[in-house]
């Protein structure tokens, strides 16, 4: 080719946006992402526009859009009456817009039109998806499943301190005179941010779980859009596998959140969850009133029985010391009686047994054994009682019965 043989930048540009044209005449209706959104001072919307990945989440294609004043105010109004959303970063949209090409600032779509039935369908299709991931991994009944301490009285709130729910809800307990005690974890309940400010939130009560009885999650009402943050995965997988049951009372009026699907007690609005709450305390204090009062007339009807049995065994007692009392009585008596005679044998027994041991000593005196013809030899004053201790020769004394005699010894043997 021939150095003579080129165009211009500008002539390329125009070839460019007159192809582009003549190729796509008409408008056409393009789904993609916003990623960035900005409204300036004159009015026009301007935004850029992505597709990703439905693995990696990376940006396949991306381009810059336009709504122009004369069309955004109304688009705007009509898409956030539609979805209760704003048109913001992060929103899937169905946009009907013509191609255009400026030979200064290149491709980019002039968007005439939105369809908020789209981005409600990709809502609830993103709902749907969480609801099954939840269930495949097998945390979806976990929060349900956790037992309720009773009372619940030990509270941490996630909520803004600005939101008209939260003080409905403080409002509500505080009316109720029992003594809850209440934590705020404050957090975004609604926009972009909401998500993360709201996990951020649990993970603080959850690092503190043994102080509180459950976590309650309240916002006030609102639109569809501005709830679909409980949608949300992280979020919901954070609610389904809390260590502690999960209260939610978010406001919704109709449709239940994929988190107040895997709470353990959802509640359509904040005043509803603390009016369960009060409930709760009410049930429990009847519980402890019955149990009370059962124990009452289980120690009262104990005392009685006691009483009774304590009455019995001193009637028992009472007849068994007369019986025993009456019986000793009788055999005093009987005894009284026998006594003169008990006596009288007694000393006739000792008498006899005195005789006889009279006649005995009686009948072993010296004298009666000396009348029988014995005699006691003495030398010396001393009785002998062996021939040994009579020498011939010695001279001895006889005692008789009638009198003494002397001898002396002519032999021993």
């Amino acid at each position: 080719m021939s150095r003579t043989d080129f165009i211009t930048l500008a002539e390329l540009q125009r070839r460019v946006r007159l192809s582009l044209e003549e190729a796509l005449p008409l408008p056409l209706w393009i789904s993609a992402e916003i990623a960035e959104i900005k409204v300036n001072y004159s009015g026009h919307c301007y935004m850029e526009l992505v597709e990703k990945g439905e693995t990696d989440g990376v940006p396949k294609a991306q381009a810059r859009a336009v709504i122009w004043r004369s069309r955004y105010a109304a688009l705007e109004t009509m898409f956030r009456l539609e979805t209760g959303a704003r048109l913001e970063a992060g929103t899937r949209i169905l946009a009907r817009a013509t191609v255009s090409y400026h030979e200064i600032y290149g491709f980019s779509l002039n968007i005439t039109d939105i369809d908020p039935s789209y981005t409600l369908g990709d809502m609830e299709l993103e709902r749907r998806r969480t609801i099954a991931r939840l269930k495949e991994e097998g945390v979806w009944d976990m929060n349900r499943e956790l037992p309720l301490p009773i009372p619940l009285q030990r509270l941490a709130i996630v909520s803004s301190a600005a939101a008209a729910g939260y003080r409905d809800f403080c409002n509500e307990l505080q009316a109720s005179g029992y003594a809850f005690r209440t934590e705020l974890f404050e957090a975004v309940m609604q926009g972009a941010a909401a998500e993360d400010s709201i996990v951020a939130a649990l993970e603080r009560v959850a690092s503190a779980a043994d102080r509180f009885d459950a976590v309650v999650v309240v916002r006030g009402g609102g639109s569809a859009s501005d709830l679909n943050c409980f949608n949300a995965y992280r979020l919901a997988a954070h609610v389904a596998q809390f260590p502690l049951p999960v209260l939610t009372g978010i406001g919704h009026d109709k449709d239940v959140s994929v988190a107040d699907m895997v709470a353990r007690m959802p509640l359509k609005t904040p005043t509803a969850v603390a009016a369960w709450l009060v409930d709760c305390m009410e049930q429990a204090e009847a519980a402890v009133e019955r149990a009370a009062q059962r124990l009452g007339d289980t120690a009262a009807a104990a005392i009685r029985r006691h009483e009774l049995q304590l009455e019995r065994i001193a009637a028992e007692l009472q007849r068994t010391a007369s019986e025993c009392i009456a019986a000793r009585r009788s055999r005093l008596e009987a005894l009284h009686d026998m006594l003169p005679m008990l006596a009288d044998h007694i000393f006739r027994r000792e008498r006899l047994r005195l005789d006889a041991a009279g006649e005995l000593t009686e009948s072993r005196a010296p004298a009666r054994i000396l009348k029988l013809g014995f005699s006691v030899v003495r030398v010396g004053g001393r009785a002998v009682t062996s021939a040994a201790q009579l020498p011939p020769g010695e001279r001895i004394g006889i005692e008789l019965y009638d009198g003494r005699a002397e001898a002396t010894v002519e032999e021993s043997k």
